[in-house]
This record gives structure tokens, C-alpha cells and sequence, in this order.
């Protein structure tokens, strides 16, 4: 797909798009806010030939003005807010789906952009009233302009406000709820918003961390203003389906709000157009008393919201991971899972890097207590199939639990070096607050097969002849069963040649991540056909 977004008539600046917007009939729907008319003060005409251009764009079903507003704000910038605009072949089939199991009196879109997700619902719903809610000035602008070219203004209502803080008046019928959610990380999120989703969360009898994303506080809203009857259909990134502070959403979908579906993009698709991640659509209807909902998983875009493994409710509710609940590959004879021979493991956590890995400041130490570790994924691929050497590796210290072995020489050593971790605050950090003692970052033994987690490409599988010890930049595979140098030299080989992007989970920026247990499903040849291969 484009990388982009499409050419626009609207070239020049933000206030040419609300001067646009404004000429096109903004001010006709329902709810014009101060903050849109400052917009327009001073903005002066709009072009005649960009307002007939994207009039004629939106008869054509096209919507110039969002395409503009991706344009005029970057990508970064609107990353910050949430503002990733969903492409037309998504809207489709989730409007599609929604079209088969509701007839709202009402479509609300939580954070409507462009409206997007309204203008393709209201044929669908001739005498549904259209309610978008969006936090940006400028993009509810849009989202006016959109609507009232398209002849929609009567039935519509853009509203600027939070979606939290938002009080729904109760409809005369059912609610259809369709969107993307902002995707914000919980770093940009203000503190009262992270206490607000921890509170509503308990009164619903659920717990909330305070590392959810902002399309997490959504999922809570949208069942707080849901009633029974009500449907809903949301597009968000998918990285919810298997993290911990994804509990939440998982809980929710389970239970009060009613999952009928879920569909996992494939990770190498990237639906959106500046947002590199893999995309989950989760359809619920309140009040829902089916025993099971459709799982799909590799979902191709665009395609019709259908099939997939019905897995029971009640397996969903205690699932600690949804992505563990694909319907499981059946191998060729003579193939396995990777985690019928191998447990892996992710590195361990210095805590702080630039303490434990010395460099030229790092004070002299005893060398028994400098190990040679892999610290960088490049490391991996730069080494090939094999890590012959750990001449190159830097070097991490890993202090024994008991400093009394230690003769008088090599303790002051060591007690110079822990003085000086403790100026640098080490021994306050996070992770050294939660290990005991402090000192001891407790390195993993070598791992026979190093593996890369977390890139751009597939994972790289290498044979560790070196015997380094891998940080959480990497995973060690550790077989169950004693194996022989020729079986995982193919073990290896083998996996290399196995895994592929579909595999693992894209987050955004375009990295796809294998956890410990995605990895351990990779398909290989059973350790018995290696040796014999070998």
C-alpha cells in the first residue's frame, strides 16, 4: 500500500483546508464550537477551484479533506494525538458487518477525524443520526465539511469533546458504535486520565494499568455509554490481543461489552498508510448471550469480517493471551513445534545499562565478573549462522549474590565499582529495587541458539559457539533434551528458513516482536529427523 497520503486539491496550509471545510457547509452541522470558528478568523476565501475540486472528489466517494489533513500535519504530529486515518477497504467491511447485525437509531463515532466511519455508515442507516466526537478543532471541521458535501448535515452532529468525558443522551433505539480509537501511548496520557481509567475500570469490577493507551480508555468509555442491544465495531492496533496492560480490554470484550469477533490483520499487511502496525477489528453487541466468539487470525485487509475459530467466552475470559488461541498449525509428519524441543527465553534485564555493560569509564574490575554478552541485535545479524568469537562483545558485570569470596585485592575492586553504580543510582533504578541484592544482574547460561526478538525483518537463529550470555535484546533457546553440536546446527538452519514476518506482531514504527511463547510456535523438523539429516 502507499506510504502516504493521496494527493489532496488542497495544497497550502491549515487554514486554507477551514476555509475549505467552511465553504463546503461546516457551519450547517449541528454543534459548531468556538474553538472551529477562531479556525476561521482571519483565514480569508477559500480557493474556488479547491473547494470545486474536493466537492467533486467527495461525490466521488473520496475524501479530500482528511487526505489534507494527513498531509498538512505529519505523521509524528499526529501520532502524538492519535490521529491515524483508516483506509477506505477497513471502513468498508466493518461498516459491512455492523450493516448485517444492528439498525441503530443512532451511529456514534468516538473519534471521528475526517468521519470517515459516518460518511460510509449513513446509506446503510437512512434514518440513523450521525454523532461524531473528535478532540481537534481543525479535524472536526473536516468532518463538518465532509458530511454536509455529501448532503448529511440535517442528521448529523459533530460534538468537540473528549470521548470520556462525553454524556450521551439516551437514543430511541440501538447505538452502533464504529471507529479507530486514538492510538496514544500511556506516556502522553495525563495522570488524572490514567486515575479516571483505574476508578471506572473498579466500579466495573476490572482492574486498569496505568500503561494502557488511550484506545484502552475508549474500549471503557464505550462500556460505560453502552446499553444492551447496542453494537459495536473498532479497529485499533493489536498489540492489546497478548500484552498485560491489554487485560483490560480483553476483560472487557469477554464480558460486558459482548466480543462476537475478532480479526487479526496479517503482520506483514499494513492497513495504515503512516501507522506500521498490525491491525485488530473487534466486533461486540451488548447484551450478546452467545457461549462463543469468531477468532481469526492472518485476516487478509479489506476482506469480509467472517469464519474464523469459534473459541468459548469463557475460554477468552482466561486466556492470558488471545494470539495463543489460533487454531494450531497441524505439522507435516516429522515436524514439530519449536517448544516441544527448545524453551525459550528472553535475556536478562540489566536494570541499567550503561552501568552493568562496561565501557572505557566503567572502574576496574575483577575479570571473573565481566561476561561476554550479546547487547545489540545487530550483533546477531552481523555474526551469520554462527558466533564463533566473543573477543568483539562488550562486556557485562554480573556480580555474585556473596561478595565474601572474594579476596582483599578483588573486594575493594568491587567495592569501588559499587560506589560508583551508586552515584549513578543504580541501586535505585526500578529493577535493582526488585532483585536482591541489588548488585547482581543474574545473567542466564550461554543459550546453544541465539535468536534476535524484535526488527524489521525475520528473526536471525544463531548457533552460540562462543558461549555469550544474551541482555533482553535477544532470546536463548535451551533445549529440553540434551542435543548434539549437528542437530542444532540444523535445528538452527532450519529455523532460520522457518519464520517470517506473519509470524510474530508489527507494532507501530514497523517492528515486528516475537515473544518468548510466539516463537516457541514456530513449525521445525523434529530433533530425531535433524540428527538423522546431520
Amino acid at each position: 500500500m502507499a506510504r502516504h497520503c493521496p494527493p489532496s486539491p488542497i495544497a497550502g496550509s491549515e487554514a486554507e483546508l477551514a476555509a475549505v471545510a467552511a465553504a463546503l457547509g461546516a457551519r450547517e452541522v449541528t454543534g459548531f464550537s468556538r474553538a472551529e470558528a477562531a479556525l476561521l478568523e482571519g483565514a480569508g476565501p477559500a480557493p474556488r477551484d479547491a473547494v470545486t475540486a474536493a466537492r467533486d472528489a467527495i461525490a466521488a466517494g473520496q475524501d479530500p479533506l482528511g487526505d489534507a489533513f494527513c498531509r498538512l500535519r505529519s505523521a509524528a504530529v499526529r501520532r502524538r494525538a492519535g490521529a491515524t486515518y483508516t483506509p477506505a477497504t477497513l471502513v468498508g467491511s466493518m461498516v459491512d458487518w455492523c450493516s448485517a447485525r444492528v439498525t441503530p437509531a443512532r451511529v456514534v463515532d468516538p473519534g471521528c477525524g475526517s468521519a470517515r466511519f459516518l460518511v460510509a455508515a449513513a446509506p446503510r442507516f437512512r434514518d440513523a443520526v450521525l454523532l461524531g466526537i473528535e478532540k481537534d478543532p481543525l479535524a472536526a471541521l473536516t468532518a463538518r465539511a465532509h458530511l454536509a458535501a455529501c448532503g448529511l448535515a440535517s442528521r448529523s452532529r459533530v460534538r468537540l469533546e473528549d470521548y470520556r468525558a462525553v454524556e450521551l443522551s439516551p437514543a430511541r433505539g440501538p447505538t452502533l458504535f464504529v471507529g479507530n480509537p486514538p492510538y496514544v501511548r500511556h506516556h502522553d496520557i495525563e495522570p488524572s486520565w490514567k486515575r479516571w481509567l483505574a476508578r471506572q475500570a473498579a466500579g466495573l469490577g476490572l482492574r486498569a494499568s496505568g500503561l494502557c493507551g488511550l484506545h484502552l480508555h475508549f474500549y471503557l468509555a464505550t462500556a460505560l455509554h453502552a446499553r444492551a442491544g447496542d453494537v459495536g465495531c473498532f479497529v485499533t492496533a493489536a498489540e492489546w490481543l497478548d500484552v498485560n496492560y491489554g487485560q483490560l480490554a480483553r476483560q472487557l470484550l469477554a464480558g460486558p461489552l459482548g466480543l462476537a469477533r475478532v480479526d487479526v490483520m496479517r503482520a506483514d499487511a499494513m492497513p495504515f498508510a503512516d501507522a506500521q502496525s498490525t491491525a485488530a477489528i473487534a466486533g461486540f453487541e451488548l447484551g450478546r448471550s452467545a457461549a462463543t466468539a469468531a477468532v481469526r487470525l492472518d485476516a487478509p485487509v479489506g476482506a469480509p469480517l467472517e469464519g474464523g475459530r469459534l473459541v468459548p467466552r469463557a475460554e477468552l475470559a482466561g486466556a492470558p493471551r488471545w494470539t495463543s488461541l489460533r487454531r494450531r498449525r497441524r505439522p507435516r509428519p516429522g515436524w514439530v513445534e519449536l517448544g516441544e524441543l527448545c524453551r525459550v527465553h528472553r535475556g536478562q534485564v540489566t536494570g541499567a545499562n550503561k552501568v552493568w555493560i562496561a565501557s572505557a569509564h566503567t572502574p576496574p574490575l575483577p575479570p571473573g565478573v565481566l561476561w561476554p554478552t550479546v547487547t545489540r541485535a545487530r550483533q546477531l545479524f552481523e555474526a551469520g549462522p554462527t558466533l564463533a568469537s566473543a573477543a568483539h562483545l562488550p562486556r557485562v558485570v554480573d556480580l555474585p549474590r556473596s561478595l565474601d569470596a572474594f579476596g582483599d585485592h578483588d573486594r575493594r575492586l568491587v567495592d569501588d565499582f559499587l560506589q560508583w553504580a551508586r552515584e549513578r543510582g543504580a541501586h535505585e533504578r526500578f529493577v535493582a529495587r526488585h532483585r536482591k541484592p541489588w548488585w547482581t544482574v543474574g545473567l542466564r547460561a550461554p543459550a546453544p541458539i541465539l535468536a534476535t526478538y524484535m526488527a524489521r525483518r525475520p528473526p536471525a537463529f544463531v548457533r552460540n559457539l562462543a558461549g555469550a550470555r544474551h541482555i533482553n535484546i535477544a532470546h536463548g533457546l535451551y533445549p529440553r533434551e540434551p542435543m548434539t553440536d549437528r542437530a542444532l546446527d540444523a535445528l538452527a538452519a532450519a529455523l532460520n528458513g522457518a519464520a517470517t514476518l506473519a509470524d510474530g506482531r508489527t507494532y507501530a514504527g514497523g517492528l515486528t516482536k516475537f515473544e518468548p511463547r510466539e516463537m516457541e510456535r514456530l513449525l521445525v523438523p523434529d530433533v530425531t529427523v535433524i540428527s538423522r539429516a546431520a
